[in-house]
């Protein structure tokens, strides 16, 4: 079994990782509205570069867990962290449409290579007492890096420093902790290719995706798709919603980070939820009280609007806890990494489409109409989650 040193240094290496890759996905939250501005983009344009790199991410997050079980996650995190610093680093020289969009496409690609890898090296360093809250601290690292990278955008460009300049310096701290992340797993010996499975072995085949609930895994995608979707979108559009109220582009990024700093509160507190209320009840609390945060938003002057944003964000991220939690019951601990790249898989093509429907729909009928449509999705994901049949409830009904 591993040490607790050993745990507790790479649980602190994986959310280093999340803070550095969810940072810099979350940078086009922020980044969108001066892009909007340079480059004269409409809604569905926008839209379309937030879906790039999800599409992007879906493509590779299922091969990134595959691919971890011959190479080990270690080699894969830090490929990912180089990918993704060179693509920023080429972003911030390009000056059209089209190269915005290869760069974004490309570091959709370096970020497919971590949430997976680090949840499958955190299940299985990790003792099963400390499994499921080492996950959900390096799940609220993530959004802790999207607060810290937007954060730092909207000072910088408030400061009068040019965009590019911003994104250069993003870029080169990612691939420059590349290297600092392979070198720091290699030493802790943790991240290597896995043993290979034989049939003979031990009983299974190595096509085996050891799911122990096919119900409860439709159910828990069900809902993280239609969840990932109002996220998405509603983070790219939130600093439009808040220049039709007058807002200057400065106060719109703030009012990006302002739900990123809820969301990293909701991340760790939904955890705790959910231990106490159980996954029905928990997420449906949470489901309906971001359809009213949303519902909220829209009628609500400018004051009370940025007041309320840290609450919307709670409960509007905080939802990943619940719903990630379960999967690492839902499946063996001999394919983790392959469990949790399907289930990334599955929400970075969700992520996908929230963008561009919502973009399209603000195009044709206004914003006020797209945000009526993620609360109607966020009230949708609630009726799967009575699908859903506990991890532990489906390994007792397996042994028997």
């Amino acid at each position: 079994m591993t040490s607790r040193p050993v745990e507790k240094q790479t649980l602190a290496i994986c959310a280093l990782v999340h803070v550095v890759q969810d940072g810099m996905g979350a940078m086009l939250y922020v980044l969108a509205p001066v892009l909007a501005g340079a480059l004269g983009l409409s809604y569905a344009q926008v839209g379309l570069i937030k879906a790039t790199r999800s599409a992007t991410s879906s493509l590779f997050e299922l091969p990134s867990g595959l691919l971890a079980e011959r190479v080990g996650e270690r080699r894969l995190l830090g490929f990912g962290l180089a990918s993704a610093g060179l693509a920023y680093l080429c972003l911030a020289m390009a000056e059209r449409f089209g190269p915005v969009m290869l760069c974004v496409a490309i570091a959709g690609v370096g970020g497919a290579f971590q949430h997976a890898l680090s949840s499958s090296v955190l299940s299985r360093s990790h003792a099963d007492t400390t499994r499921l809250s080492a996950l959900g601290l390096y799940n609220s690292a993530g959004d802790a890096g999207k607060l810290l990278f937007t954060a730092l955008f909207g000072v910088l460009i408030g400061a009068g420093i040019a965009w590019n300049l911003i994104v250069a310096a993003f870029g080169l701290t990612a691939f420059l902790l590349a290297a600092v992340v392979w070198v720091q797993l290699r030493r802790l010996g943790v991240g290597e290719a896995h043993p290979r499975l034989t049939g003979s072995a031990t009983g299974t085949s190595t096509r085996d995706w050891g799911m122990k609930d096919r119900t409860g895994f439709v159910a828990v995608c069900s809902s993280i798709s239609l969840d990932t979707c109002v996220q998405s979108g509603f983070l790219v559009f939130l600093p439009f919603l808040f220049a039709e109220k007058g807002v200057s582009v400065g106060g719109a990024s703030f009012a990006v980070v302002l739900t990123l700093l809820g969301g990293t509160f909701g991340k760790a507190g939904c955890g705790y939820l959910a231990q106490r209320l159980g996954f029905r009840l928990s997420l449906t609390l949470i489901q309906c009280a971001t359809a009213l945060g949303i519902s909220f938003l829209l009628v609500a002057p400018v004051g009370p609007s940025f007041v309320a944003l840290p609450v919307l964000g709670l409960f509007l991220q905080g939802s990943t806890s619940i719903t990630y939690g379960a999967v690492s019951e839902l499946f063996r601990n001999d394919r983790q990494s392959r469990g949790f790249g399907l289930v990334y898989s599955v929400s970075s093509i969700a992520g996908v489409f929230g963008p561009i429907v919502f973009g399209l729909v603000g195009d044709h009928q206004g914003l006020r109409a797209a945000a009526a449509m993620m609360i109607l999705l966020s009230l949708l994901a609630i009726p799967p989650v009575f699908f859903f049949q506990s991890g532990r409830a489906a390994m007792a009904s397996d042994s028997n």
